[in-house]
């Protein structure tokens, strides 16, 4: 592990140099974790959910390496910004289905057209992203670990490592950033 930990970083501060070739290598060995991570999260996801986990992948990758090509300062930073990528898309995904399901231009629907099992809900959704930002605000880290596990899907351990925490220290900010989050949204909700 510890070999492709230093070649993932190597390969973040090649491509910064202007090495488009760098960026296919690091594609090629972070993208079986990166699918991982969206198929986790996507398994969470209702039935009937449009969004794939490689289509959540491809288009995080899109938002990373896209035109602007953001700074990694290894590892870490790299994962941690790969699972705000897949929120952001998970959140965007969420307000077109909240517009969808308020009218959004479409025709009505016959009820009987409807399948039985609805996508998560997309007010929960963007309930956690709201109060999420608020923690980011106050604990950068806690908000990481959040995205990692909520919106990616990652076990403990792995979250932990990609954040650089012993995992003692991982499970103590989880349930803190649990409790912050379901008592932010619960004042919200009120």
């Amino acid at each position: 592990m510890g070999d492709a930990v230093s070649d993932i970083t190597r390969m973040l501060q090649t491509i910064e140099e202007g090495r488009p070739l760098e960026a296919e290598e690091l594609l090629a060995a972070v993208y079986h974790e990166l699918r991982r991570m969206a198929a986790a999260k996507m398994a969470n996801e209702a039935p009937g959910h449009t969004l794939q986990a490689t289509a959540l992948v491809n288009e995080a990758w899109l938002r990373l390496f896209g035109d602007t090509g953001q700074h990694f300062e290894g590892r870490a930073h790299f994962f941690s910004a790969a699972a705000e990528a897949m929120r952001r898309i998970l959140v965007d995904s969420a307000r077109r289905r909240r517009s969808q399901k308020r009218g959004g231009g479409e025709r009505p629907v016959d009820l009987q057209d409807l399948p039985l099992i609805q996508p998560m809900p997309s007010e929960e959704l963007l309930a956690v992203d709201d109060a999420l930002d608020q923690l980011a605000a106050q604990d950068p880290v806690a908000a990481d670990l959040v995205k990692l596990k909520y919106f990616v899907g990652m076990k403990m351990e792995d979250a932990a490592e990609a954040l650089g925490l012993s995992l003692r220290n991982a499970e103590r900010i989880w349930k803190y950033s649990r409790a912050w989050l379901r008592r932010r949204i619960s004042d919200g909700r009120e």
